[in-house]
């Protein structure tokens, strides 16, 4: 395999879960790597080229940071943003031997493997097949900071200029309920996270 097919073969794609089992009878298997925390993404392309420049594409092929999308709502406006699923750890799919471990465990900002001991435990094949599951097919979540209780205004809609508090959130829908005063008279009405903004003291 070149160096090119293997790079691209790292990247954070899912990869094909009828192909896992096969991989596991060549040798290869999925394992976690524990990484300070934010040096996740500059593990994995430190981890790339020491693979590249050392010629070890043969016992160490993938190299994921798994992420979900979320879509954060700034300034009125939605952004499409890589969510880290577990933050502090990379996996890594190599055919586990000394030189291959040595490789992974002194890549810059890797702390250790996760297993018992010394030893690296491999992933479950089940395990892997779920998280690349949900990295391929999961919808982005929608993501406000809101809390319960908080005074906002709306800004868009029939209501746009009435103030009032926030009495429930629904990430998954990206909608929010405001209570506001409608005849002197709590109502509660439901909106999209884009139609309100918090009310700075």
């Amino acid at each position: 395999m070149s160096n090119d097919s293997v790079l691209e073969n790292q990247q954070s794609q899912p990869v094909e879960a009828e192909a896992i089992a096969q991989e596991e009878e060549d040798g290869f298997q999925w394992y976690v790597i524990h990484t300070y925390s934010g040096y996740e993404d500059k593990v994995k392309r430190d981890l790339q080229h020491r693979v590249e420049t050392m010629g070890m594409s043969d016992r160490i092929r993938d190299i994921i940071v798994p992420t979900v999308e979320e879509i954060e709502i700034r300034e009125g406006k939605r952004h499409k943003v890589q969510k880290k699923v577990f933050p502090g750890y990379v996996l890594v799919r190599m055919r586990m031997d000394d030189a291959a471990w040595n490789v992974v465990r002194y890549t810059p900002g890797v702390t250790g493997f996760v297993g018992s001991g010394t030893k690296p435990t491999p992933l479950d094949e089940k395990e892997v097949e779920k998280i690349l599951q949900r990295m391929s097919e999961e919808p982005p979540k929608v993501k406000m900071s809101l809390r319960l209780g908080e005074a906002v205004r709306i800004v868009d809609g029939p209501f746009t200029d009435f103030e009032g508090t926030v009495d429930e959130i629904n990430e998954e829908k990206g909608k929010v309920k405001v209570l506001i005063s409608i005849f002197g008279r709590p109502t509660p009405v439901e909106l999209d996270f884009l139609q309100v903004e918090k009310i700075v003291p």
